[in-house]
């Protein structure tokens, strides 16, 4: 393969607009943006997931945020570099491109808008002791009369358990062992995808591996440098008030859109701990990403040790439990951005939720405290709503989980990490199970209804 493949990733539904950088008439910061998108998602899929820019420009770039759609369709090719590992996009003449540059284990960072190649260099690394170990498969059962086909094929057939939405894969565990896994085609076992907000429920699990080893304690306040000016009431906030959703930070009108360090090359802590606090720590939920990004700089700031806090999540917690196919993304300054930017497969998530299964014991080694698991799936003092304007249910709030019961059909106890665009694990105490899956849903609105197969699952199975 040539080592600079121009690939146009012009995304098929949309109206065909000319490529011409100087026919651009688009706000430029908005196209800085839209570049980016394209850059950083093309180089996540292309390297970490080894996916091809046909499978790319139908999945990542397809059906995206509306709000960016016809400027992505207005980009230029993007370049992928295949020696350098780095995918740039050009979106005006006179700046440099949005440039996305891969490393081993950490996936793609995204450089600061206006900067050159000259500052891949300066990118963070992560040297990692512990190598993957790749001999663990994880077990399958022998023989289970399952019969739950019928739910699985419909998770697949984009219309029963929602509109407009496409299951990638699905994977169900019982008593330790995979009893279910059917993929779309072009995905696998060894496939990671983008995981958007399972990765905030994979950031509790590592700062639960700090937690015992005794490197923070999430009663403490978050102990960022940033508020230890005399007088600054964020130096209230406490690492559980980040994990529960209830920092009172202003996170905007929608905490869940963080598009200056998902799209924009910003680095988190310009752009997360510069908030302001707009109610009393500990008295209300908002959904926010700025919680978990600000939960994982507070570790960083408390281990003191960039080296160490970078190898961290794969030494304490990753390949331990043979997480090896889960690359964990930063920014450009080194802060883990793991509130949605986790590439990983639905094997690896199994192996995550196993471990919730198992309280924390992974093969006999503990990875993370006794009881974290009760804890992360314990009801925050502060809750969200019961229900959408529709009408339908929302899940209880537990630490970087979401939380079901029997108001919603499920057996109690049940929680769950849940992603943009259909990502889901589900973990069901009770009846010792997993279920897991994935998908590239409409970003304009498309919601597979989790709930509702979990419950169809079940049904189907013996007690």
């Amino acid at each position: 393969m040539k080592n600079v493949v121009k690939a146009a990733l012009t995304v098929s539904f949309l109206v065909a607009a000319s490529s011409s950088v100087n026919a651009q008439t688009a706000d430029p910061a908005h196209l800085s943006l839209a570049a980016g998108y394209k850059a950083t998602f093309t180089c996540s899929a292309y390297f970490n997931a080894g996916r091809s820019v046909e499978e790319i420009n139908g999945d990542e770039l397809n059906r995206i945020y509306p709000g960016y759609r016809d400027a992505l369709a207005s980009l230029p090719d993007a370049v992928i570099n295949e020696k350098k590992k780095t995918v740039s996009v050009q979106y005006t003449d006179d700046f440099p491109p949005r440039i996305s540059a891969w490393r081993p284990y950490l996936g793609c960072a995204q450089l600061p808008t206006g900067a050159t190649s000259k500052a891949i260099k300066k990118l963070p690394s992560a040297r990692v002791k512990q190598k993957r170990d790749l001999s663990r498969p994880l077990p399958e059962a022998l023989s289970e009369d399952a019969g739950f086909g019928a739910a699985i094929d419909k998770a697949f057939d984009r219309a029963t358990y929602g509109e407009a939405t496409d299951t990638t894969a699905v994977l169900i565990v019982r008593n330790g062992a995979i009893i279910a896994e059917q993929y779309r085609e072009g995905f696998d076992q060894e496939t990671p995808q983008r995981t958007w907000s399972v990765a905030k429920s994979i950031a509790a699990t590592v700062i639960g591996a700090a937690v015992h080893d005794g490197v923070i304690d999430i009663d403490d306040e978050a102990g960022l440098a940033a508020w230890s000016a005399p007088g600054d009431p964020r130096g209230d906030i406490t690492v559980a008030n980040l994990l529960n959703m209830s920092s009172g930070l202003d996170s905007g009108p929608a905490g869940n859109r963080t598009d200056d360090v998902y799209l924009g090359g910003g680095r988190v802590v310009d752009h997360a701990i510069t908030r302001r606090l707009i109610a009393t720590p500990d008295t209300r939920w908002t959904y926010a990403n700025n919680d978990t990004l600000i939960a994982m700089r507070a570790l960083r700031e408390k281990m003191d040790d960039d080296k160490n806090y970078l190898a961290f999540p794969f030494e304490r917690v990753l390949h331990p439990l043979g997480m090896n196919h889960t690359f964990l993304e930063t920014d450009w300054n080194g802060d883990f951005i793991m509130s949605s930017q986790v590439w990983t497969t639905v094997r690896d998530l199994a192996r995550l939720g196993l471990l919730y299964l198992g309280d924390g014991v992974w093969e006999g080694a503990r990875i993370i405290p006794e009881g974290w698991a009760a804890f992360v799936a314990s009801p925050a003092k502060n809750q969200p709503p019961l229900q959408r304007a529709d009408g339908s249910l929302i899940g209880g709030y537990g630490a970087q989980f979401w939380l079901f019961d029997e108001r919603h059909g499920l057996p109690a106890g049940t929680y769950a990490a849940l992603g943009n665009r259909g990502q889901h694990l589900v973990i069901i105490p009770s009846r010792n199970m997993l279920i897991i899956r994935r998908g590239f849903d409409d970003n304009g609105g498309a919601r597979f209804d989790i709930v509702a197969f979990a419950r169809d699952v079940l049904a189907a199975l013996p007690q």
